[in-house]
């Protein structure tokens, strides 16, 4: 058994599935680069069959990334296992098919409907078909945790026999402990004779609050791949906080075998903050390892105990994940090619056109701030390029509220070259920006979330805003905005939301298949 612990990421997949998360293909982009960066050893791009979109995306994914495995998820059907395989091509052979099928007798009566014996068969027939395109198959029993244990054992040792490599045992809904789910991998290291040709993974959700414990359990018990998300993003409750995770296995060691990791913890604030940008799910302050006041000290004892010694009050050195002091800020002086080199240094892989959409934006921003720090110039990033590839851009916004007045907006849009402009009154002027830009977009949203955060320090900070707006699709659509005035940031948050509604509707329909948390 080898002592290297692997780390699976799902946060294109499973991570995106969450209510309110919804990432484009350049977000997706900067986010699995970054998980490169961060030493990820294998990034589940998405589910080929579900739709265009995610095809594309894993599909690009597989051209880009050079290093970590590349990873599409299918059901333990024919034509799922062939899109994922068509969409890997580019990996070669980095490239990895996840099959998953329901082993629960909960499952298997209420949902599939069929016999142990048909699950048997069509697990080893389905991994065997994945492995005539591919070296590398994992498996999933879904509900895996809920599943009969000499059953979970029969399904386990009959794809390792098809030609499995990793056999996941999922726990779907969060439903197991930490002592309950040592017990079901160690019944499986003991109970299936050719175990020791594929590598046991383990992929927990949070219902419970016990997704780190029960995955920590299970690298006690054997398992040698953890599978998760950044932050802890997914359905329901989320996903296992995979940062948590390593960061217990390399201050801890010796509670866990003293296993290896290959991963960069340097790194993992900027995954956090990247993860929490391209997604539109912002990271609760008590967030552990990169929340903001996960190494902040108010009660005075423990601020003399932390000058005296740092270990006094603290397990970790916040330095050793990514926390510290930044590159000195830029100014509105300023030039390009230092404000490219800032974009570089921060993982933005930019054409020259977008450079320059973006020192554009930069030197607008830099006029109102004294000091234009890394996560401003991020900020930056991401709303510029937002804005310059939908279908409408912010021309002008103006606005009259207060206690006393009927809030009032005008708002000015150009499309294709034209201007066009409109007023609106609104319950604020937020409201009354989004009723105008309603107006003159013809398109009717329904505001379903809305938040703001400070991209930096100082009163003169940038505020991002995000919002999720329902525009009769699929799901709500997010849209993301960046400014020193928030008022402004919020239109472009709208406006951002409003362009991807157009281009997604416009996008061919997808498959009317549903999503599966594994």
């Amino acid at each position: 058994m080898s002592d290297k612990v692997y780390f699976f990421d799902t946060t294109l997949r499973d991570g995106e599935q969450c209510p309110g998360a919804s990432m484009n293909l350049r977000e997706k982009l900067e986010v699995a680069r970054q998980m490169e960066r961060l030493g990820m050893d294998v990034i589940e791009a998405g589910f080929p069959c579900i739709s265009d979109g995610d095809f594309e995306a894993v599909n690009t994914i597989a051209k880009e990334i050079t290093k970590a495995k590349v990873c599409g998820l299918a059901r333990c059907v024919k034509s799922d296992i062939e899109a994922a395989a068509k969409a890997l091509e580019p990996a070669g052979d980095r490239a990895r098919i996840h099959i998953f099928l329901a082993t629960s007798k909960l499952h298997m009566e209420h949902k599939l409907k069929k016999a142990e014996s048909e699950i048997l068969r069509m697990a080893a027939e389905g991994v065997a078909y994945g492995k005539s395109f591919v070296q590398d198959i994992e498996f999933s029993p879904e509900d895996a945790s809920r599943t009969d244990l000499n059953f979970l054992a029969k399904v386990v040792e009959t794809v390792i026999d098809a030609g499995a490599t990793v056999v996941n045992i999922p726990d779907t809904v969060g439903y197991t402990t930490p002592d309950e789910f040592y017990h079901i991998i160690r019944h499986l290291k003991e109970n299936v004779p050719n175990i020791d040709k594929a590598i046991i993974s383990v992929h927990c959700h949070n219902d419970l609050g016990l997704a780190v414990s029960n995955s920590l359990a299970a690298v006690r018990a054997g398992a040698r791949q953890v599978e998760g998300t950044i932050n802890g993003i997914g359905e329901r409750a989320g996903n296992v906080a995979l940062e948590e995770v390593i960061m217990a296995l390399k201050t801890r060691p010796e509670q866990f075998g003293n296993v290896e990791i290959d991963i960069n913890t340097k790194e993992i604030v900027k995954t956090s903050r990247i993860v929490a940008r391209m997604s539109g799910m912002q990271v609760q302050r008590s967030k552990a390892i990169v929340g903001e006041n996960a190494f902040a000290h108010s009660s005075g004892i423990h601020q003399h105990g932390i000058l005296n010694c740092r270990e006094t009050y603290e397990v970790m050195d916040p330095v050793a994940v990514g926390w510290g002091t930044t590159e000195l800020p830029l100014t509105k002086h300023s030039g390009r090619a230092a404000v490219k080199a800032r974009l570089e240094q921060l993982g933005h892989a930019l054409s020259e056109e977008e450079v320059n959409s973006v020192f554009e934006r930069f030197k607008k921003v830099g006029d109102s701030k004294k000091f234009v720090y890394d996560d401003d110039l991020s900020a930056i990033v991401d709303d510029s390029l937002h804005s310059h590839s939908g279908l409408w851009e912010l021309d002008f916004v103006q606005f009259v509220a207060g206690s006393h007045a009927r809030a009032t907006s005008t708002i000015g849009l150009i499309k294709e070259g034209k201007r066009y402009e409109d007023s609106s009154t609104g319950n604020g002027a937020v409201d009354a920006i989004f009723k105008a830009i309603d107006r003159i977009t013809k398109k009717k949203g329904v505001l379903k979330g809305y938040s703001v955060h400070a991209a930096s320090e100082g009163k003169d900070a940038l505020g991002e805003v995000t919002v999720h707006v329902d525009f009769g699709l699929a799901k709500p659509v997010t849209g993301k905005g960046a400014s020193t005035d928030v008022v402004e940031a919020s239109a472009r948050a709208y406006l951002n939301a409003v362009n991807r509604s157009v281009r997604l509707a416009e996008m061919p329909q997808t498959s009317s298949v549903i999503e599966p948390t594994i």
